[in-house]
């Protein structure tokens, strides 16, 4: 039997959920549950309850604070090395606009040898990304 639906307001669920169950728990396994309950990653207290009463499989998800600033850093720099590149063009060509020929050369000089210690620097932090990858790889397993 279908209810009736109001003019306003929810729709009814089809399998409403009323019954309802108190436990009691010291501080100790009320501790114990809050660190099991952070752990899973679930929403709700009573989702992660009836989930861990039932049986029923659920994943334990754990983030590594430090590996996820790793990253975010890793990102940002990523971003500033594409800006110097895309400006990169500009900067010659402002060079030979507003300097003599003998002064952007020298310039230029300066410029290149930056760029070399950039890329050297880019293929440390991908060395040093490919290591923590390993590390973190080996961690998981």
């Amino acid at each position: 039997m279908q209810e009736k639906r109001n003019k306003t307001g929810r729709n009814p669920k089809p399998d409403p959920a009323v019954f309802r169950y108190t436990v009691r728990l010291n501080e100790e396994e009320h501790n114990r549950f809050l660190s099991m309950f952070e752990k899973s990653g679930v929403y709700a207290r009573s989702v992660f309850i009836k989930v861990h009463f039932f049986g029923k499989p659920f994943k334990v998800l754990t983030v590594d604070k430090t590996l996820v600033d790793y990253y975010t850093r890793l990102s940002d720099f990523h971003a500033q090395f594409r800006a110097i590149g895309t400006n990169y063009n500009q900067v010659v060509k402002e060079l030979r606009c507003h300097f003599s020929e003998k002064k952007a050369m020298a310039l230029l000089y300066k410029l290149e040898r930056q760029t070399i210690e950039l890329v050297r620097l880019s293929r440390e932090i991908v060395e040093l990304s490919r290591k923590m990858e390993a590390q973190w790889s080996q961690k998981s397993v």
